[in-house]
């Protein structure tokens, strides 16, 4: 059975929460791969003390390993929030094939808010991107996050 959107978002924002709860900022994502999910990521900035370890870059780098290949063809990645330039670069080099997302970033969005990584015309590979979804609830966890560090 392939798992739906929605279903594939709802893990999605699992990892934010529990990214929530280790105290790093709520972003959550899941790589699925012929129908299911085979890797999930958190931010993991603080804990990794890494500034690339995005909940995406976590989850592809999970991916790549669980498929043995760092092209993440004929994969879609689900995210809690629009990836920032960091994140889309890195999808465009995995080749991942679809991007899913909750809520815009309209500070760092890089997938129409603030810059237009993804389907550059001058770049290589392109991707179907689609936005909004569950992004009522993404956006709610990130700001009871941050209304509570206030």
């Amino acid at each position: 059975m392939t798992i739906s959107d929605l279903d594939a978002m709802s893990a999605a924002l699992d990892e934010a929460r529990a990214a929530a709860q280790a105290g790093e900022v709520p972003i959550g994502a899941v790589v699925v791969h012929e129908g299911a999910i085979v890797s999930r990521g958190q931010n993991r900035v603080l804990r990794d003390v890494d500034p690339t370890a995005h909940a995406e870059i976590v989850a592809m780098r999970a991916a790549a390993t669980v498929l043995g290949n760092y092209r993440l063809n004929g994969c879609t990645l689900y995210v809690t929030l629009e990836p920032c330039a960091m994140c889309a670069g890195a999808m465009i080099h995995a080749r991942i094939d679809k991007l899913v997302f909750g809520a815009d970033d309209p500070k760092a969005g890089a997938c129409g808010s603030v810059l237009a990584v993804l389907n550059h015309p001058k770049l290589n590979h392109q991707m179907w991107a689609e936005r909004g979804v569950l992004a009522e609830e993404s956006g709610e966890l990130l700001r009871e996050f941050f209304r509570e560090r206030r």
